[in-house]
Formats: structure tokens, C-alpha cells, sequence
């Protein structure tokens, strides 16, 4: 016991005093490194190229937690900035659910309304009954048919865009063949190109576009519309805006919500008027030609028609 107080005794002012020196070292270190002399710079500069690389292990973990903490910090950026874009896809996805509600509420109000921006252009609302598309027929069921004046081949909107044509009537009912099933094929315009082209189903979500003049002249985003081409689609109806696939190909996205289809329009096709008397295109006779160029009078005409039959007898 008695030793080990001894060693403790003696432990204890050794290490007061290299507590000490190294305090004293550091003041001294401290005071070399804010003078500011150029021998004292030189100085500096000689114990830095002598401490400095032989410390290169030492630093090495120092640099690597650096290193570690920047990563940790960018890492957590990169968090915060997707969850910030994952609450604004949220939003993002609210206000298209909100805009969608909005469009058939507005297309449903119109409908109500009889609201018509072509004159001569009516329709005939019916309610969606049933839906029997399936992977190789897209096709749904109204609640209107011959009784309402519905014929074959008429086009149905959803209030947005073109959803399909009329494809078998009955009494009470008529089917509609969707523009996405694959027996679709519809004559389009392209616009502002205004090239005519074939929008053709496949099954899937969006229509090719076929029978195109100049593909290149064609952009995403192009609005395409109803040619008229045949006379059972009016023209003019909005059918949807170009998009390009994986494979390079141009398609048609529509504008009619296929997902909701609750409503849709029968557009009345009125055929355009035929010309059936070409003659009425032909202007009044030419006068005959003289040397005046004036109409003879009576007296002069009979003067000419007797002798005429003097020359012939």
C-alpha cells in the first residue's frame, strides 16, 4: 500500500509538468503562427514541409471522415429533394384528379345545357350501360338507339374528344366501337401541318398514325383532329395530341378519358349537299358575235330570217 502511494506521489508532478510543457509548446506554437515576420514565415514554412508529410497517415482517416460526412450531407439532400418532388407528384396528381372532375362536370353541364358551337351540329346524349372491352374488342353500350334517330357509323364524344363511332343499333340501345379497339380506323387531320393521315387502333391506350405524307414535318404535341374524309365523321372534332412511343412511332394520345366513361355524345352527321344539276354552273350564253357587237332588233331579225329563206329556195 505504502508503494503504491509512493508511485502515485511520483505519477502526479510528472504528469502536472508535461502538462505543462505541452501547454507551453502550444502557447509558444500559437504565438509562432500569428507573428507575422518573414523569418518567422520561413520558419513556418520549414516545420510545415517537415511535419506535413510525414503526416499523411495521420490525416488519412481525418480525410476519409470528411469525405464520409460530405457524402452523409449530399445523400441527405438528395432525401430532402425527393421527398419535396414526391409531395409535388402528389399535388401534381390531385390537381389532374381535380382538373379530369372539372372537364366532365363541364362536359355533363353542356350536355344539360345543349350547348352547341356548331349550329349544325347536334347530338344526342346517352349513358354509358355497360362495358364489354376486352384484350381483342374495345367497345361499350349506350342507353339510346333507333328510337332516338341513332344510325350506324355516327361519331361519340365524351365531351373532350372523339371516343368512337356507332357500330350496330338496336331498339334501345346502339354499341359503340371504341378508336383504340383494332378494327378502327379513322381518316384525321394533323395540325398546324395539316396533313392528313390514318389513325388506326391496335388494343392498346394509343393509336397509330399511319399514311403519313411527311412524318418529320409532325412534332409531339400536335393536336389532331377529324378530317370529314368519307362524310360519316363531321370534321373538326378533337381526337387528341401526337405522342411518340418507344419504337420511334407516331401515336395518338386521346383526349377522351376511356377510364370514365360515364356520358357520351352521338354526333349527328349531316351529309353535305351534292350538286345534281351541273348546268346550273354554266353562266348565261355569250352574245353572238358581230362587228358591233351589239343585239340585233326585231325588224333587223326578221329582215335576217327572210333572207335566209330566200337563199335557201
Amino acid at each position: 500500500m505504502a508503494k503504491e502511494r509512493a508511485d502515485s506521489s511520483h505519477i502526479r508532478p510528472v504528469r502536472r509538468l508535461l502538462l505543462a510543457v505541452l501547454l507551453l509548446c502550444l502557447a509558444v506554437l500559437v504565438l509562432i503562427w500569428r507573428i507575422d515576420n518573414p523569418r518567422v514565415e520561413r520558419l513556418r514554412g520549414a516545420i510545415t514541409d517537415r511535419i506535413v508529410p510525414n503526416l499523411e497517415w495521420v490525416m488519412a482517416p481525418v480525410t476519409a471522415a470528411g469525405r464520409m460526412i460530405d457524402d452523409f450531407q449530399s445523400y441527405t439532400r438528395l432525401y430532402q429533394q425527393n421527398e419535396e418532388l414526391r409531395r409535388e407528384l402528389q399535388q401534381m396528381r390531385a390537381w389532374r384528379e381535380a382538373a379530369l372532375q372539372l372537364e366532365q362536370e363541364n362536359a355533363r353541364l353542356l350536355d344539360l345545357n345543349r350547348v352547341q358551337l356548331d349550329p349544325e351540329l347536334t347530338f344526342v346524349t346517352g349513358l354509358v350501360l355497360a362495358d364489354s372491352g376486352s384484350p381483342f374488342r374495345r367497345s361499350v353500350l349506350l342507353n339510346v338507339g333507333e328510337r332516338d334517330g341513332i344510325l350506324d357509323g355516327w361519331a361519340t364524344m365524351d365531351g373532350l374528344g372523339v371516343v368512337g363511332r356507332i357500330s350496330g343499333v338496336s331498339r334501345n340501345t346502339s354499341r359503340v366501337l371504341l378508336l383504340t379497339d383494332a378494327a378502327s380506323r379513322i381518316p384525321v387531320t394533323v395540325m398546324p401541318s395539316n396533313q392528313q393521315a390514318l389513325l388506326m387502333g391496335d388494343n392498346s391506350g394509343q393509336p397509330l398514325l399511319e399514311f403519313l405524307e411527311q412524318p418529320e414535318d409532325i412534332s409531339p404535341g400536335d393536336r389532331i383532329i377529324t378530317s370529314g374524309d368519307g362524310g360519316v365523321f363531321p370534321p373538326g372534332l378533337l381526337i387528341g395530341h401526337v405522342v411518340v412511343d418507344r419504337d420511334g412511332r407516331l401515336r395518338a394520345r386521346p383526349s377522351a378519358d376511356f377510364s370514365r366513361l360515364n356520358f357520351l355524345r352521338v354526333m349527328r352527321s349531316h351529309p353535305g349537299s351534292s350538286l345534281s344539276d351541273p348546268g346550273g354552273l354554266i353562266g348565261p350564253p355569250w352574245p353572238l358575235p358581230s362587228d358591233d357587237l351589239t343585239q340585233p332588233t326585231l325588224e333587223e331579225a326578221e329582215e335576217l330570217a327572210v333572207e335566209a329563206e330566200a337563199t335557201d329556195g
